[in-house]
């Protein structure tokens, strides 16, 4: 009994292969009149990206930094309700995070001048004794950014502000 219902599995398997070896049909051939649709770039005027204000540096009216976007707060609806900035601390830690509305911000696109200026001095010569000694001075400005970069601002600008009036202020917390 075991031998035949042996040799009928085997059989049936011998008969099953052949219909697995079978190659697949070929697809279909494209019809030549259509021709493939071309994707469109989606429109982003006006559009930031949240991961990219994260970070972004506040600065007051004279060009002090205040200190940087920790959160984007959002409303049930999607709708940006504030930003949360952290004033002071030394690399987040211990910093004073106060909630800002968007439209005490003004969000700049051109980048901030740069307080660092570079002096050069050269000494009398010998050939002009006592002459006067030269002096150079140089301001650099942080390069513009592409106008292809339109995902974030460069900055924000909050007017009339201090670091002192924002660590003034009340406390933001995550509840």
């Amino acid at each position: 009994m075991r031998s035949k219902l042996l040799l009928s599995g085997l059989l049936a398997s011998v008969m099953i292969v052949p219909v697995f070896a079978q190659p697949a049909p070929a697809p279909a051939p494209p019809p030549a009149a259509t021709p493939a649709p071309t994707p469109t770039p989606m429109a982003t005027t006006g559009q930031w990206r949240a991961s990219k204000l994260i970070g972004l540096n506040v600065y007051n009216d004279q060009n002090e930094k205040l200190g940087d976007v920790n959160e984007v707060l959002l409303d049930q609806s999607g709708k940006v309700t504030g930003l949360v900035i952290g004033v002071g601390g030394f690399l987040g830690i211990g910093a004073h995070e106060v909630m800002v509305t968007m439209d005490k911000l003004k969000f700049v696109n051109e980048p901030v001048r740069a307080a660092a200026t570079t002096t050069t001095t050269t000494a009398p010569t010998p050939t002009t004794p006592g002459g006067p000694a030269t002096t150079t001075t140089t301001t650099t400005i942080r390069p513009v950014r592409a106008t292809t970069e339109k995902w974030y601002p460069d900055h924000a600008v909050l007017s009339g502000a201090t670091k002192d009036s924002l660590t003034s202020m009340a406390e933001f917390k995550y509840n």
